[in-house]
């Protein structure tokens, strides 16, 4: 990790790697992946870090560097999950100008500053890395549904072929409200907190296994065209049984 995240480019990144020898192997599958610079980045933050503080500016050549090199590694869809301002059209115009046309963009773009998130942060490691700062900067205030309209106005002029809500349960009224005033394709992460909650809740017999696809249905209901799920594995399984 340092302070650019340049770890997230470079070819010899396991993570890339990994991407292609799927790619390889599984040409017809659609792979997406997430642009920020956290898991990366010495400070922990999604954005550049700065005196103490994140500077917009500086991290989108960085955001851009890491999607062509997804792109390049066989990721069709790319995920920027930063929420710095202005990123959208940057990952648009990198991707076009090395000769990915095709590749899409699903833009995080209501990601809101949230306490779901600690699971994720464990695992990577950034959670001790903030000191007195957190990401409440750049991502959203969660009492504020406005916002999340004019985020997806941007993003949406920017390029983004889809959009994201994340977390999921918490913010089904934005998932909605976006619906009904865009015709672009609506998904929901239902992150690493929300499926902690619910797995400890069945494992210590206070729910029954039913409410995954119960809180799943929500989603769908809310108006999403898809989920992002750390359940995906145990669904496939339900769905077939």
């Amino acid at each position: 990790k340092d302070k650019e995240s340049t770890y997230s480019y470079h070819q010899d990144n396991f993570y890339l790697q990994a991407i292609n020898s799927i790619k390889n192997k599984f040409p017809n599958v659609t792979l997406m992946s997430d642009v920020a610079m956290d898991p990366y980045s010495s400070d922990g933050h999604d954005g550049y870090v700065e005196n103490g503080e994140i500077i917009n500016d500086k991290t989108l050549p960085i955001l851009a560097k890491m999607a062509v090199a997804q792109a390049q590694a066989g990721i069709d869809i790319i995920g920027p999950s930063d929420m710095m301002d202005g990123r959208v059209g940057v990952i648009r115009e990198a991707l076009d100008q090395n000769g990915f046309t095709n590749t899409s963009i699903m833009s995080y773009t209501a990601k809101y500053a949230s306490s779901f998130y600690g699971p994720f942060r464990h695992a990577v490691g950034s959670s001790n890395n903030f000191g007195n700062k957190d990401k409440s900067t750049y991502q959203m205030d969660y009492g504020n549904s406005k916002e999340a309209i004019r985020e997806a106005e941007l993003d949406i002029s920017e390029g983004a072929d889809m959009i994201m809500v994340k977390p999921g349960l918490p913010y089904l009224d934005i998932i909605s409200k976006l619906n009904q005033k865009f015709d672009v394709p609506i998904f929901a992460y239902q992150v690493s907190g929300e499926y902690s909650m619910i797995m400890n809740a069945i494992n210590n017999g206070l729910l029954d296994r039913s409410v995954i696809l119960e809180t799943l249905t929500s989603f769908k209901r809310a108006g999403c065209s898809g989920i992002l799920t750390y359940f995906a594995p145990i669904v496939s399984k339900i769905l077939n049984e």
